[in-house]
């Protein structure tokens, strides 16, 4: 049996994706980008069908993907967030002093808060873990798959051209990029294990 939501949800993300590739600003590095965006797809098209996901952690995989969609249109280091705060009057033109373009790490913050309750979910229903054990494990794989997509970027530039490789990683000719990207999706997922933990705790003392 389909759930309805979560087909709303799904087509809410493909809809989304459909437009930003309507006249692509960087086809070739978009492409790219979209390998995460068909990885992140399966297991909510999956769900759908399924209805195991909790729909916390389902959303929370659908607002990172539809962020990832947003960051692959500009790729990531172009993205026009200054211009649409300031057009919108959120900001005033002299708020933003960095010339940095800094939505990836907005991405890489978010990673390690809205996949947090994903991956509990995974500890707790596939690998079989306890509550408590299973938080503390999403926790560490969020810093593991954190590590190995900086990684994989890595190696990208490696076997690619290096202005190819740079435009998919987005360093922004910062060389401590890799380390500060880590360092956001840990804090990210820090700051849910907190929650979750405090969550747990005054659980535990109302039974």
């Amino acid at each position: 049996m389909i759930d309805k939501m979560k087909l709303t949800l799904v087509f809410m993300v493909v809809i989304v994706t459909i437009i930003t590739c309507v006249n692509p600003l960087f086809p070739h590095e978009q492409l790219l980008q979209h390998i995460g965006t068909f990885l992140l797809l399966i297991p909510l098209v999956y769900d759908v069908f399924k209805r195991k996901i909790p729909m916390v952690p389902y959303i929370g995989i659908v607002c990172f993907t539809i962020l990832h969609v947003i960051g692959a249109r500009y790729i990531y280091s172009y993205v026009p967030y200054k211009e649409f705060a300031i057009s919108l009057g959120i900001a005033d033109p002299d708020f933003f002093q960095d010339s940095r373009n800094h939505y990836d790490r907005l991405v890489h913050f978010s990673f390690g808060v809205l996949l947090f309750p994903y991956l509990v979910y995974v500890c707790k229903r596939w690998l079989k873990q306890l509550r408590s054990v299973a938080v503390l494990m999403a926790w560490m794989m969020i810093q593991t798959c954190s590590m190995l997509y900086e990684l994989f970027e890595w190696l990208l530039t490696i076997v690619m051209e290096s202005e190819v490789a740079d435009y998919y990683n987005g360093q922004q000719g910062d060389v401590w990029d890799a380390q500060k990207d880590m360092a956001l999706a840990l804090l990210g997922s820090t700051f849910i294990l907190v929650l979750y933990l405090l969550h747990y705790n005054r659980k535990n003392k109302t039974n």
